[in-house]
């Protein structure tokens, strides 16, 4: 989400009303209690929306395929992996935003997510696009336990708590537009030292969780950064417009090496925690490289607009060009995925690594 494009926009988007969520189908026992999300835009329902930065999506063409056709401030035509991830386990078919004013606590007992577009592990990634931090997440994260106390009383309250799922996406934005955007930052650390740093403040965050009575819990890598649509359309040693940058993603397979080692050192020292490792990262290779295998037609270029750079207030209603079934891209805008890879992506994760949690 490199700052440097959005200076460019000058035609003011409004916000557009939502529908009414759409009402869940009868179904069996959920499997956990709640779905509970943090991190960045990957997983964010619109948390920015009630902030002042101009990293938004909660206008047209974004939520173009969510039901009621509404944007809601999901960087996507659609649905985001959290919300397929609690239909698959028997709740709600969204995770609602907790700075929602649309709902309430009652609706966050079964669901939440304080994630924000933009963010990362790094205070300073935050700042970048005045975005929530993580430690304010972890805030919101306190003071939803208060009131989900007050509503249903601290058993039952308690036992939420322990026993839901939690799901996290971040780190993309610490290295695309922090540390390889920030001279000062790359005098300061390597990128391996910089990796270390962003580590062990995953490592501080899940053992606060922990201590705060977080039992299940979801860690995600990040993705091959080198072939979203805008670094392939940014750097300039590009040998083709479709070629994927090699050194970022290298830089990814770098970072989630070091943040999957989190799993058996945490499974190990917190008892009764049960970590695990969401590797998105060769799931989107997959559909990178191999794109007739899952339905796709279009990999290195993005439904929305051009499909090379925008993203956010650059993805609008005004452009042309936005495709007319997302369906057939990897990429919704060039930073995000498309409501069909966040489905695939969910429904592999589902199979494998959250498996154990049904």
């Amino acid at each position: 989400m490199a700052q440097c494009f959005f200076i460019l926009v000058t035609t003011t988007i409004a916000h557009v009303p939502r529908k009414p969520q759409p009402k869940t189908p009868a179904k069996s026992q959920p499997k956990v209690p709640a779905i509970i999300v943090f991190g960045d835009s990957s997983v964010d329902s619109g948390n920015n929306n009630a902030i002042p930065t101009i990293l938004k999506a909660n206008f047209p063409p974004y939520g173009r395929d969510f039901p009621g056709g509404r944007p809601t401030g999901r960087f996507s035509n659609g649905r985001i992996p959290p919300d397929f991830i609690s239909e698959a386990f028997g709740l709600k078919p969204i995770v609602p935003a907790y700075l929602d004013p649309e709902y309430n606590i009652s609706d966050f007992a079964t669901g939440v997510c304080f994630a924000s577009a933009g963010t990362g592990y790094d205070v300073a990634t935050s700042n970048v696009l005045k975005v929530i931090p993580l430690w304010k997440e972890l805030e919101y994260f306190k003071d939803y336990k208060k009131r989900l106390r007050a509503l249903l009383g601290d058993q039952k309250a308690n036992y939420i708590i322990t026993e839901a799922l939690y799901v996290m996406s971040i780190g993309t934005n610490d290295h695309l537009e922090n540390y390889y955007l920030n001279p000062l930052m790359q005098a300061r650390y390597s990128i391996d030292q910089y990796q270390d740093v962003l580590v062990g403040t995953a490592e501080n965050f899940l053992r606060e969780l922990y201590n705060q009575g977080v039992r299940k819990f979801s860690l995600g890598g990040i993705p091959p950064m080198g072939c979203l649509p805008l670094e392939r359309s940014t750097n300039i040693i590009r040998l083709r417009g479709d070629t994927c940058v090699e050194k970022y993603n290298m830089v990814s397979m770098s970072f989630n090496a070091k943040i999957s080692s989190l799993v058996p050192k945490l499974n190990k020292e917190l008892p009764g925690f049960r970590l695990v490792y969401a590797n998105v990262y060769d799931l989107f290779w997959e559909y990178i490289h191999s794109p007739a295998d899952y339905g796709f037609e279009n990999t290195g270029r993005a439904c929305c607009a051009t499909g090379r750079f925008e993203m956010s207030l650059l993805c609008n209603q005004l452009n042309p060009l936005t495709c007319a079934d997302a369906n057939k891209f990897v990429f919704w805008d060039s930073f995000h995925p498309s409501e069909r890879t966040n489905k695939l992506i969910s429904e592999t994760l589902l199979k494998t690594q959250l498996k154990q949690f049904f």
